[in-house]
């Protein structure tokens, strides 16, 4: 994948960290979406086939509305997945572009003079604000979508 990014220029960049990062959120967002729209119920589509709806009407008219509680567990998942992940943030940036994870590991190991433990937990809280952030404004969906998608029936 360093390669690859390399060759099409975006090693070190934001924008590739957010390629090498969808492409590996694909296989368990796949799999979140598969089991909550297989919870859904058959007679729904077979009730709006016979009210002449399409395939894409379907979709985007009965799918996708009933699909906020899924989508709100996607993005919390993703969010939270990709903001505490170090390793593709050393592998796949450069300092200047480091994520805050990598960030905060540079300012706690730094063997420098004296360790100032006040600045260490500051930059751990500030880091820790946005998971934090994300979980209470979302709290309730993710719940909603957790428990549909698990239950099926």
């Amino acid at each position: 994948i360093v390669i690859l990014l390399r060759e099409i220029g975006l090693y070190g960049t934001l924008w590739g960290l957010v390629i090498v990062h969808s492409i590996f959120g694909m296989p368990i967002l796949t799999l979140l979406f598969r089991n909550y729209f297989s919870s859904v119920p058959e007679e729904l589509f077979k009730a709006a086939r016979v009210d002449g709806a399409g395939f894409w009407r379907i979709y985007f008219v009965i799918m996708l509305p009933m699909a906020l509680p899924i989508f709100v567990v996607a993005i919390i998942l993703q969010i939270t997945g990709i903001w505490n992940d170090f390793l593709f943030g050393v592998i796949y940036t450069k300092p200047d572009t480091y994520p805050m994870t990598v960030q905060l590991n540079n300012i706690v190991n730094s063997v420098q003079g004296v360790k100032e433990y006040n600045v260490n937990m500051a930059a751990t809280i500030l880091t820790g604000l946005v998971p934090l952030f994300v979980y209470f404004v979302s709290g309730k969906l993710f719940v909603r979508g957790i428990a549909a998608g698990a239950v099926k029936g």
